[in-house]
C-alpha cells in the first residue's frame, strides 16, 4: 500500500483530498449523515441521554478527528454501543455527571495510549496484524452486525412483521438499482435515495408519526450537560473506573475500522498519519462528548460501508456530514423527522452497508494471496470468524470484551504462537523431499546404466 501524501487512488471516484462540486457535495454529505443517524441517536435513547447532543458531539468529534489526523482519514465518529451497559447502571445512580466523567476518562485513556505509540512507534502493527488476521477481522466487523440488520428489517415489537420485511427488501433493491443502473450524480448517492424512498413508502404505510413532525418546533437548543455549569462537578472514581477500561476494547474495534479504510483507500494509515494520531482523534472526540453531555464516540462502520459502495472517500464529504449533524442538532423539526426513520428502512440499507464491509475482508485475503490450504491460516481464520460473528464475549465482573474485541485478541495471539506449518505438513513436505531425492538418485543410476 502506498502511504505517500501525493498518492492518488485512481480506483476511487473521489479520493481522500478530492473536493466535490458544491451541489453534489451537499447530497453526498447528507447521504453519510442519514447513514449514521439511526445508530448515533439510538445509543442516547437507550441510555436516557439527549439524542440532539449526541448528534452535535458526533459532528464536532468528526471534525476533531479529521483535523488531528491531518485530513488524511475519511472517518465519521458516532455514539459507541460498547459503553451502554455501564452507562445504564450509572444513570440509575449518579446520572450524567458520573457518565460524563467516565466518557472523559475514555478520551484520556486514548490520549495516553496514543502518546505511548508516538514514543515507541507502530512498526509492531504489521507483525501482529498480517493479512490472515486482518481479513477475518474485517469480515467479522461486517457480519457481526448482520443480526442487527435482520432484526430491524423483520421485527416489530419483537414479532415478525411481513410489511416491515417487504419495505426493507424494497429499500435494499432500490439501493442496488440506483447503484448499478444510474450514472452521474444519482449513481453517487444510491444510499441516500434508497433511504428517502423507503421513508416515503413507510409514511404511506403509516409507519411514520407525521403529527409528531408537524407539531415539533423548528428550532430548539439541545440540553447540554457541562460540568461546573449544568451540574456540580465532583470526581467519582467508581463511575470513572466502571467505564474507562472499556476503552481498551474499543481500541481493537478502532484498529479494525482502520484496516478496512486501509483496504478501501489503498493506504496504510497505521504509518501515515500513524496509529497515534488515529487514536488521538478518537480520544479527542470522546473527550469533547463527555464535556457536553454525550456518550463516548467511535468510528462508524455504516459510513465505511457507504464509501465502499460509492467509491467516494473524500474527507470533505465527511466534513460536510459533520456540519449537517451539528446543524440538525439545533433544527429540531429536521431532527424529529430523521428520528422517525422506520426500522425496516434502516435494516434494508444495513444489509448492503454491512455486507460491503465483510466483502472487503475477503478482498484483503485474496489480494494478499493468503493460502487457506495451510492449517495455520485455516485455524486462525476459522476461530476469529466464529468467535466474532457469534459474539462469544469474555465478561469478568462488569468488564466485557465484545465478540469482535475478543476475536481480535485471539487472532493476534494465534498468529504469534502458531508455527508457520503444522507438524503433519512439515512431515509431508519432508516425505515429498525425500521421495524427490530418491527419484533423482534412481534416475541418475538408470541413466548411468544406459550409458
Amino acid at each position: 500500500m502506498a502511504d505517500k501524501q501525493e498518492f492518488h487512488d485512481d480506483r476511487a471516484i473521489l479520493d481522500i483530498h478530492d473536493m466535490p462540486p458544491f451541489w453534489p457535495w451537499i447530497g453526498l454529505s447528507l447521504q453519510h449523515m442519514f447513514s449514521m443517524f439511526g445508530s448515533t441517536v439510538i445509543v442516547p435513547l437507550l441510555v436516557g441521554l439527549s439524542p440532539s447532543i449526541a448528534l452535535f458531539a458526533s459532528g464536532v468529534g468528526t471534525l476533531l478527528h479529521i483535523m488531528i489526523t491531518q485530513r488524511k482519514i475519511p472517518a465519521y465518529m458516532g455514539s459507541s454501543f460498547a459503553f451502554i451497559t455501564p452507562m445504564l447502571a450509572l444513570m440509575k445512580t449518579t446520572g450524567y455527571p458520573g457518565i460524563g466523567q467516565g466518557v472523559v476518562g475514555v478520551g484520556i485513556v486514548y490520549m495516553i495510549v496514543a502518546a505511548i505509540i508516538w514514543a515507541v512507534g507502530s512498526d509492531w502493527v504489521d507483525r501482529i496484524l498480517p493479512p490472515i488476521v486482518v481479513g477475518p477481522i474485517v469480515m467479522v466487523i461486517g457480519l457481526s452486525l448482520a443480526g442487527s440488520a435482520a432484526t430491524d428489517a423483520m421485527m416489530k415489537n419483537n414479532h415478525y412483521n411481513l410489511e416491515y420485511f417487504v419495505i426493507a427488501l424494497i429499500t435494499l433493491f432500490l439501493a442496488i438499482g440506483f447503484n448499478m443502473l444510474f450514472k452521474g450524480f444519482i449513481g453517487l448517492i444510491p444510499v441516500l435515495l434508497a433511504i428517502v424512498c423507503g421513508y416515503i413508502i413507510s409514511a404511506f404505510c403509516g409507519l411514520v408519526d407525521l403529527n409528531a413532525i408537524a407539531s415539533a418546533p423548528w428550532f430548539k437548543l439541545p440540553a447540554f450537560e457541562i460540568p461546573g455549569l449544568s451540574y456540580h462537578f465532583k470526581i467519582d472514581w467508581a463511575a470513572i473506573l466502571s467505564i474507562t477500561p472499556i476503552a481498551f476494547v474499543t481500541m481493537t474495534e478502532h484498529m479494525g475500522h482502520i484496516m478496512v479504510l486501509d483496504e478501501l483507500t489503498g493506504r496504510d494509515f497505521f504509518k501515515n498519519p500513524g496509529l497515534n494520531r488515529t487514536l488521538a482523534g478518537d480520544g479527542a472526540a470522546s473527550l469533547f462528548a463527555g464535556l457536553v453531555g454525550a456518550p463516548a464516540m467511535t468510528s462508524y462502520g455504516e459510513n465505511i460501508g457507504v464509501m465502499a459502495i460509492t467509491k467516494i472517500h473524500s474527507v470533505y464529504v465527511l466534513m460536510g456530514a459533520a456540519g449537517f449533524a451539528i446543524l440538525f442538532a439545533f433544527v429540531n423539526k429536521l431532527n424529529v423527522l430523521i428520528m422517525q426513520m422506520p426500522l425496516p428502512v434502516i435494516g434494508g440499507i444495513s444489509f448492503l452497508l454491512f455486507g460491503t464491509i465483510a466483502t472487503a475482508g475477503i478482498q484483503v485475503m485474496v489480494e494478499n494471496k493468503v493460502d487457506m490450504g495451510l492449517k495455520r491460516n485455516l485455524m486462525i481464520a476459522s476461530t476469529v470468524m466464529v468467535i466474532g460473528i457469534g459474539n462469544a464475549y469474555l465478561q469478568i465482573g462488569h468488564f466485557q470484551f465484545t465478540g469482535l474485541a475478543f476475536a481480535t485478541i485471539i487472532g493476534i495471539v494465534l498468529n504469534l504462537v502458531l508455527p508457520q506449518k503444522a507438524a503433519s505438513e512439515r512431515e509431508h513436505e519432508a516425505k515429498l523431499a525425500l521421495d524427490k531425492k530418491l527419484h533423482e538418485v534412481s534416475k541418475s543410476v538408470t541413466d548411468e546404466h544406459k550409458k
